[in-house]
């Protein structure tokens, strides 16, 4: 007789129904071949004796496997194994559990993107969290801008606008940003050159998919953001480092990498360097342009925070000025906003964007209308100009009390330069005091750390004067005991 009490586990603790687990196990019992097709299983009455469950229990598990087509029932007669199962191989009884496919892993080779995945297990949040520079969301208009999102959800001409091709971005957005760049960044170009993504992010990505393969090589900033880092190494691109000192990325190392071979891209981020906070100057914005044009390479151009500059007017942006189409200009709204908010966009000859739309297509049919036409709203009606006024002068406050903070309290353990712009402060840690001290625990974490700098970014705009003191203090007490 077939021990069922050993093939089905019933675990009266789990939150999948009883009658699940056991059409689970006999399901899993009939794949490994435990089971053969057409024999004979036992009665309701006598299964849930067996199992000590209720007989409707067993009733509803044979439901649901005879609805699944893994056996047969014969009302009052008999209930059996599909003939329609193929022959398997048996397994032993200790074998046949009704675990899930996922409690193991893929054995078969698959590409991997991350060694380590430690980070990807679940943990405790922090209660002091150091952010690499994020906006304030307590002082962002996410009410406004919900409000008016609801608003499009019960009008019959804005459900329409927002599903329909939204694969480039909602046309209201692009023709809104159209003005509102060219108002804000002198950027001159047509809702054509424009293509609405996730956050700067997937931007990039886009990005490198259709510049860069294993046959290209790109120059990078030495420090960079990471992740950029990382998406070009995903192409196959050769990924060539350039110093990154108080006047940006050095465009004499560039021209002579470009003397010597030749270069399909350079990555910058000109206003406000990541993770380094330095600004490129004039002199270097004007070089840099020029080698693109001489050695024919493009410009991929990070602006993630370009709304932030605090002692003076921002320098424009390298698309602003007079270029052949060499530069992809990569903004984003969410570090306006919020950074859960994915909201970027992307801006290049309109051959490039045709091509990026059709990729981003593949993985991503089209973004949030409403919210897309949301935010349209919000910059028309004036909405966003006047909270980042509001959020300038409170950031540009925060960043002096944190500099005022850190002189007071870390000046015996840190060096750094302060931004005239940004979320954050790049700070490095004296000789003699180690970033492996300020690992994270369930109290702390900070959230960009560079080992090989011995340097942190340490984001203000998102922490009020009680909460940097906060921070602070305790930073403070961690290397004291160093």
């Amino acid at each position: 007789m077939i021990p069922f009490e050993h093939i089905i586990t019933i675990d009266k603790t789990s939150k999948i129904p009883v009658y699940r687990q056991i059409a689970m196990g006999i399901s899993t019992a009939i794949r490994n071949g435990a089971l053969k097709a057409g024999i004979l299983l036992p009665g309701s009455r006598e299964l849930a004796k067996t199992l000590q469950v209720h007989r409707k229990t067993v009733i509803a598990a044979y439901d649901e496997l005879q609805a699944q087509d893994w056996i047969n029932v014969v009302p009052r007669k008999q209930v059996s194994v599909s003939e329609r199962i193929p022959s398997l191989r048996p397994q032993s009884w200790e074998n046949t559990t009704s675990r899930t496919g996922y409690t193991n892993n893929l054995e078969l080779p698959f590409r991997h993107i991350i060694e380590n995945t430690d980070h990807y297990s679940t943990s405790k949040i922090p209660d002091i969290t150091i952010d690499d520079g994020h906006p304030d969301v307590r002082l962002s208009p996410i009410a406004a801008l919900l409000k008016t999102y609801r608003s499009n959800t019960a009008r019959k001409y804005a459900i329409k606008t927002a599903n329909t091709g939204t694969a480039q971005g909602t046309p209201k957005l692009r023709e809104t940003l159209v003005s509102y760049l060219s108002e804000t960044r002198g950027l001159n170009c047509t809702a054509n050159n424009i293509l609405i993504t996730h956050g700067a992010q997937m931007s990039i990505y886009l990005a490198a998919q259709l510049l860069l393969d294993s046959n290209t090589r790109i120059i990078v900033g030495q420090p960079n953001y990471p992740v950029a880092d990382q998406v070009f190494q995903q192409t196959g691109a050769q990924l060539l480092k350039v110093n990154v000192d108080t006047n940006g990325i050095d465009t004499d190392a560039i021209a002579l990498i470009c003397q010597k071979e030749k270069i399909n891209a350079v990555y910058v981020v000109p206003h406000h360097h990541y993770p380094t906070t330095v600004t490129l100057s004039v002199e270097r914005r004007i070089k840099l342009l020029e080698l693109s044009r001489q050695y024919s390479f493009v410009i991929i151009e990070d602006d993630y925070d370009y709304d932030y500059h605090y002692t003076s007017s921002p320098y424009l942006p390298l698309a602003s000025s007079g270029h052949n189409g060499n530069v992809i200009y990569i903004g984003s709204f969410s570090k306006i906003l919020d950074p859960s908010l994915r909201m970027g966009f992307m801006i290049a000859p309109q051959n490039f964007i045709v091509q990026c739309t059709a990729l981003r297509k593949l993985i991503d049919v089209g973004g949030d209308g409403y919210m897309q036409n949301a935010l349209a709203t919000l910059i028309q009606d004036g909405e966003l100009k006047r909270h980042l006024k509001k959020a300038k002068k409170c950031y540009h406050q925060r960043r002096d009390f944190l500099d005022a903070l850190l002189q007071e309290h870390l000046s015996p353990y840190i060096s750094y330069t302060l931004p005239s712009g940004g979320m954050a402060i790049w700070i490095r840690l004296r000789e003699g005091y180690s970033l492996s001290r300020l690992q994270t625990t369930d109290h702390f974490h900070i959230a960009r750390m560079d080992a090989t700098q011995n340097a942190f970014r340490f984001g203000f705009a998102s922490l009020n004067e009680t909460e940097l003191t906060e921070a602070v203090l305790y930073l403070k007490s961690i290397l004291n005991h160093t």
